[in-house]
């Protein structure tokens, strides 16, 4: 198998829950270990033309306080910006979203590497957790770490999307998935809801192919 799809598993995953403002909110956290000096990994996840390299464009008044955009995905205020070692930000979708904000920590590892914690917090809709878990967002986060790995080692997935409909990339979303559903029973979980998650987060990352709708 392939170096990239084997990379899934060089994530640590947990899940858990969280009071929020008397919400109960769930809890994603990933930590993955880095060949890079520290200053080298928060440049790559701050500096706005690195950050366009190996994640997507993003705009907005970057600096703690102000705002930002990921083209195509979430916004939010900067929190906390703590060079080199923290960032914290509210990550947004659409018009009304809930609670929801992503923290990141790096910190100093052997041989001159950097350990990454990055912690996601969201208030999710009880169905949404039913349906998906903690993997709805989880794969999205492994595809983020993995991409940020490649950058980090002066190479990248040259086209994203493209990429994500290969073989190679299908099976680091099904290992993805599945290492999220582990997570999830790990937190106490039942079987039965770890493996409806699963099955929703493949179908949801790994859409089955369109049926074929030529009779002749």
């Amino acid at each position: 198998m392939s170096e990239i799809a084997d990379q899934v598993n060089d994530i640590h995953r947990e899940v858990a829950t969280r009071s929020v403002e008397g919400d109960e909110a769930r809890v994603v956290l990933l930590h993955r270990a880095y060949d890079a000096h520290p200053a080298d990994v928060w440049a790559a996840c701050t500096d706005p033309a690195r950050i366009g390299r190996w994640f997507l464009p993003v705009s907005g008044d970057l600096r703690p306080g102000g705002h930002y955009r990921l083209e195509g995905n979430a916004g939010g205020r900067i929190l906390r910006c703590e060079p080199p070692r923290l960032l914290r930000v509210s990550w947004l979708f659409g018009e009304n979203p809930g609670f929801s904000e992503v923290e990141l920590r790096l910190t100093p590892a052997g041989n001159g590497g950097t350990a990454l914690r990055l912690e996601h917090v969201a208030v999710v809709p009880v169905e949404m957790w039913k349906g998906f878990g903690p993997g709805a967002v989880g794969v999205g986060w492994d595809l983020t770490l993995l991409g940020l790995g490649l950058h980090l080692l002066g190479g990248e997935i040259a086209d994203p999307t493209a990429w994500q409909a290969t073989d190679e990339a299908r099976v680091f979303m099904t290992r993805s998935s599945e290492a999220w559903g582990e997570a999830h029973r790990a937190s106490g979980a039942s079987p039965e809801a770890v493996a409806e998650a699963v099955r929703g987060t493949i179908a949801f990352y790994i859409p089955p192919p369109a049926a074929d709708t030529d009779a002749g």
